[in-house]
């Protein structure tokens, strides 16, 4: 049966004004492939254009540290310095050469970094609690002045995004980094106005995007989006619930924000903390799509998938699936899906245009993608 695609290919308009030419975005993915200054390579900037090139409607990047305290694995790019803004610029020009919007997205990796990687410093983290992993550091408590400048940070860095050409940014609040730590009851059991009731814990996430907003207002001089990526859920406990969520969802949404990014492993998956079988996609969508657009993502590979994720969310991105095949939009819209790769084939390597780095992580990563010959 054929599937039709009309809605895939219908423009977007965001609250700001900017305009996306579809449905579909790629999804930001670490790719450890810049060099030691935190600047862009050419073969990253090869791998974004020639994805920007199938016709996407948008590329939210890798995520880019505001801290140098920030980085969060090897071979990070940063957006924590002026020197980073030609970098950043050169990364810009590249999305938006291939014809799609370019989305810088923002994080800092908090506890979930360590000495190696910060050469030598601690970690820091709302409070002195170390993640629920073999081997993690034990962070040092952020005081209240660390705190305030790491707020700002964030809006510096929108500052060179802005500067640099992008047409937005996305805020990094999920995948357990900083942001996501300060609205956990696991990793944030501070006592001042940082910490607390799940009110209380919204606090940092909320000035973060204030503070984007407010560098936003100041320098944007045409639409810029600002987006936030949120993980609904955590496994430990105590940890982020639902209910937490969907609390905090609203807020945001008081606050103003172009969209919401549900970050989740299986698009219809159910919970990770609980027997509840429904889609926490879904439920994001229910709870806060009126007021606030959701793009969807979690292992949507086959066009069929992305067929049925849009019948929930005005927005979908593609992650794997743009890995393994670059011309996955481009074979839908020549109707040519039958085509698209469902595995990284290493006969094909050098007409991905992977780096080298990224190439090594995912044919050496167990399960996360079938490997071909």
């Amino acid at each position: 049966m054929a599937i039709t695609t009309q809605n895939i290919f219908e423009p977007f308009t965001f609250t700001s004004g900017l305009t996306i030419k579809n449905r579909i975005l790629m999804a930001p993915m670490t790719t450890s492939s810049s060099d030691v200054n935190g600047d862009v390579t050419d073969d990253e900037l090869m791998y974004y254009k020639r994805r920007a090139e199938s016709g996407l409607g948008a590329v939210i990047t890798a995520c880019a540290h505001v801290e140098p305290l920030g980085v969060g694995f090897a071979n990070p790019f940063g957006a924590d310095s002026d020197e980073r803004t030609r970098s950043l610029t050169r990364l810009a020009s590249s999305i938006q050469e291939g014809g799609a919007k370019a989305i810088l997205q923002l994080y800092h990796a908090g506890r979930m970094s360590n000495e190696e990687l910060l050469k030598g410093e601690q970690p820091v983290s709302p409070s002195a609690v170390s993640a629920p992993r073999p081997n993690a550091a034990t962070p040092r408590e952020m005081t209240p002045e660390e705190i305030d400048a790491t707020i700002s940070a964030f809006g510096e860095a929108t500052r060179r995004a802005i500067e640099a050409g992008f047409d937005g940014v996305e805020i990094h609040g999920a995948n357990t980094y900083l942001i996501q730590q300060f609205f956990s009851p696991h990793s944030n059991v501070r006592t001042d106005k940082w910490g607390g009731d799940v009110k209380a814990r919204m606090a940092f996430p909320l000035a973060v995007i204030e503070s984007i907003q407010e560098a936003v207002a100041k320098h944007a001089d045409k639409p810029f989006v600002v987006g936030y990526r949120i993980s609904p859920e955590e496994r430990e406990e105590p940890g982020i619930t639902m209910e937490d969520t969907l609390q905090f969802l609203t807020a945001i949404a008081d606050q103003g924000i172009d969209y919401i990014h549900a970050s989740v492993g299986r698009f219809f998956g159910g919970s990770i903390r609980e027997e509840d079988n429904r889609s926490r996609v879904q439920l994001i969508q229910e709870h806060i799509g009126s007021r606030v657009p959701v793009i969807g993502v979690g292992g949507l590979q086959t066009l069929q998938q992305v067929k049925e994720a849009l019948e929930v969310t005005p927005l979908v991105s593609l992650g794997h699936a743009l890995i393994m095949d670059p011309d996955w939009l481009e074979k839908v819209r020549k109707s040519r899906d039958e085509e698209i790769f469902q595995a990284i084939h290493l006969s094909k390597k050098e007409q991905l245009d992977i780096p080298e780095n990224l190439w090594n992580m995912v044919t050496n990563a167990p399960g996360w993608f079938r490997i071909e010959e």
